[in-house]
């Protein structure tokens, strides 16, 4: 590779840094591509050379923050008992530290309503990050039979309960709302796989 084009490789890597961590923070609508740029150390003028318009950096950081946060939620789950994986899973993402640390944490508390109103050329985008965060969570679900649908559930869960556990604030409240979801959606699956192991006994 020559030293223009690793110069070039450096400096986009560094846009989708600055960008990561306004996007978690601000959102799609707040993370403006001036901030952006200057996060990254750079001037507005050279954004063009990297991306089409800001839909395009968007989505590039979509792909990028949502995979980091699949591979820390999913990540070694093989040296966890498999009925425990569900509960894993849950007390990974509905924690104070993730609350806490945004700009490291899931984007999709504060891109979502952004892509709802503002942004719909993201929809296909957050479409595909959805679909495959239901994949990987889909074969720790304890009910197979309605592991999709289990998943899905557990997405809205988690995203819902984390965004209002952030917007309350730190405190005895927020952390009751982290807490109320993850035994929620614990005792729902399990409640829904006992009634159908019972049903096929009678």
């Amino acid at each position: 590779m020559s030293a223009k084009a690793e110069q070039k490789r450096e400096t986009h890597e560094a846009i989708l840094e600055s960008a990561a961590k306004l996007l978690r923070s601000k959102g799609a609508t707040g993370a403006s591509v001036a901030d952006v740029m200057k996060g990254a150390g750079l001037t507005v003028g050279g954004f063009y050379a990297h991306f089409a318009n800001k839909d395009a950096l968007v989505a590039e950081t979509l792909r990028r923050t949502t995979q980091v946060m699949r591979t820390r939620l999913f990540s070694k789950l093989e040296n966890v008992p498999s009925a425990e994986r569900y509960d894993e899973i849950l007390e990974r993402y509905l924690t104070r530290l993730h609350r806490d640390v945004v700009d490291k944490g899931c984007p999709l508390p504060a891109v979502v309503g952004d892509v709802a109103t503002s942004h719909p050329a993201l929809q296909s985008e957050l479409a595909t990050f959805v679909e495959a965060y239901v994949k990987e969570l889909a074969p720790h679900v304890p009910d197979a039979s309605r592991a999709r649908s289990v998943a899905l559930a557990t997405i809205a869960i988690m995203y819902g309960g984390l965004t209002l556990a952030r917007a309350v604030g730190a405190g005895p409240l927020s952390d009751e709302i982290l807490a109320a979801c993850r035994s929620f959606a614990s005792a729902a699956v399990r409640s829904v796989s006992t009634k159908k192991s019972k049903t096929k006994e009678t």
